[in-house]
């Protein structure tokens, strides 16, 4: 084996040493240049928010200057007219629940039930409770009615007066109303005037009223017949219903319903009767039911005593009066309630 290589190898040998650093240095600058960029991006967002962050810190620590403030934004527009009722309606933000307390608002209003023409009267006592007094009225005179030779006037005569409780158990639209019934003047009357010769039957038993004769002093039956529907005062009461007779908010108006019982008692029945009446059509036995000698006024009278505890122990079984109201009430604020 020679020495020394040969002159090719050699020459091959140092191509590839030579070709070797150029690719290495080519690498290098890549890499140096791929690091300046990199370096150069991350310093210049470094800058902007250090930039901002001054700016924002000398923003808020900046001393007020009226020259900041630019000559058009010195005048600043006035301030709108007050309403004209002299007080702006209050505002309750979205979300916030407006609270009324004792004797904040009050409703008047009316209204129709069987106790007539209401007039009544409310005030919030606290969130879930509410006083009202109502009071009914109602007149009415039918005037003469003949019917089969009876001639009827009719008088219908209600008025009360009362005070309830409403309350809301859940703060919504509907309640349970206790209350009292203070006063009751309900009744209904009527006069009667029967024609001579018609014929009544009391009792199961006929009569004839008799035709006015001025030689034995005979006249026509006629009588009064009285109703009434307070034999209990005062008297309790109960009711329900939906809608509110004072709004708890800036509402004015409402149409509450209500529906119950007052518990008035049983109806009394009064019936007084005068005249002559007669056994039999030809009114030949006659008398003045007054007449406590004569057999037939003693008979009727023994007759209409009876049909009279019949009558009375028939409407024992009524003991409550309906109250099935509809109104229509206006609400308003009290003074120095806000």
């Amino acid at each position: 084996m020679p020495w020394f290589t040969p002159l090719p190898e050699i020459e091959q040998k140092e191509g590839f040493i030579v070709r070797k650093p150029l690719v290495f240095t080519a690498l290098c600058c890549t890499w140096a240049i791929v690091a300046l960029s990199s370096a150069s991006l991350s310093n210049a967002q470094f800058n902007s928010a250090a930039g901002s962050s001054a700016a924002r810190d000398t923003a808020e620590f900046q001393p007020f200057s009226s020259s900041a403030f630019s000559a058009s934004d010195a005048a600043l527009p006035e301030p709108p007219d007050p309403s004209p009722a002299g007080r702006e309606q209050p505002f309750t933000p979205p979300g916030m629940e407006e609270h009324y307390g004792f004797l904040s608002r009050m409703s008047i209003g009316s209204g129709i039930s069987p106790f007539g023409i209401l007039a009544q009267g409310t005030v919030i006592l606290s969130e879930y409770a509410d006083a009202r007094v109502d009071s009914g009225w109602f007149f009415y005179n039918t005037g003469r009615i003949e019917v089969n030779g009876f001639n009827v006037v009719g008088d219908f005569h209600l008025a009360s007066l009362g005070a309830k409780l409403d309350w809301y158990p859940t703060k919504s639209m509907w309640r349970i109303s206790p209350g009292m019934l203070f006063y009751d003047g309900n009744r209904i009357s009527g006069t009667l005037d029967v024609a001579g010769g018609t014929s009544v039957s009391i009792n199961g038993t006929e009569y004839w009223s008799a035709t006015a004769n001025p030689a034995t002093g005979a006249t026509p039956l006629t009588g009064t017949v009285n109703l009434g529907l307070h034999s209990h005062t005062p008297a309790f009461t109960i009711t329900g219903g939906f809608g509110k007779f004072v709004p708890h908010s800036h509402r004015h108006w409402s149409f509450p319903t209500e529906f119950g019982v007052a518990f008035a008692g049983p109806p009394t029945l009064d019936v007084k009767l005068a005249g002559w009446v007669c056994t039999s059509k030809t009114q030949k036995r006659c008398s003045d039911i007054a007449d406590p000698t004569n057999p037939v006024g003693i008979q009727f009278q023994n007759n209409l005593d009876a049909a009279l505890v019949k009558w009375r122990h028939n409407l024992d079984y009524v003991h409550v009066y309906p109250i099935i109201s509809t109104s229509f009430m206006y609400s308003f604020d009290l003074p120095g309630s806000r």
